[in-house]
């Protein structure tokens, strides 16, 4: 059953603030092979105008998967995550994310399609700092396939 265009627009509540920590930049940077200083050094931060270290731009993810991932449970919307791919994620910056950052997510749903029975799912989580401050947007892009595909040939035409 595809799931219900009523959807689009909702909202949900801002989760509750991720601190971002000197230690998690410093073990995300490592687990992506960036050994840019301004992700672990203070002071080259600081010679670039930063008050501390800054994330990776792919850091926004980490902060912004858990919201989505409540989006995509909600059981009134009626996404099977089994069948769920990740498609496409994108980001947009007002500024980076820093060590010191208190970030909270409120996550929206922006489209809701169906194509040949499966479902697709546009979640666009707006990451803002301790002020209210917008600091970045996460686009993710999810398709759950059809239970049609996993059916015999000519089964699930029908």
């Amino acid at each position: 059953m595809p799931l219900d265009q009523s959807f689009v627009g909702r909202s949900y509540p801002p989760t509750e603030p991720y601190e971002v920590g000197r230690e998690k930049i410093r073990e995300f940077a490592q687990a992506i092979g960036d050994d840019n200083p301004v992700y672990t050094d203070p002071a080259a931060a600081r010679a670039l105008g930063y008050p501390d270290v800054i994330a990776p731009p792919t850091f926004v993810f980490l902060v912004s998967y858990r919201a989505a991932f409540e989006v995509v449970s909600d059981p009134k919307l009626g996404l099977d995550y089994s069948r769920v791919v990740h498609s496409d994620q994108k980001f947009a910056y007002v500024r980076p994310l820093r060590a010191g950052d208190r970030l909270t997510v409120t996550s929206t749903i922006e489209s809701v399609k169906s194509l040949k029975g499966n479902d697709m799912l546009t979640v666009r989580g707006e990451l803002h700092d301790e002020t209210g401050a917008l600091v970045a947007t996460a686009h993710t892009k999810l398709v759950a396939r059809s239970a049609d595909e996993d059916a015999p040939a000519g089964e699930g035409e029908r």
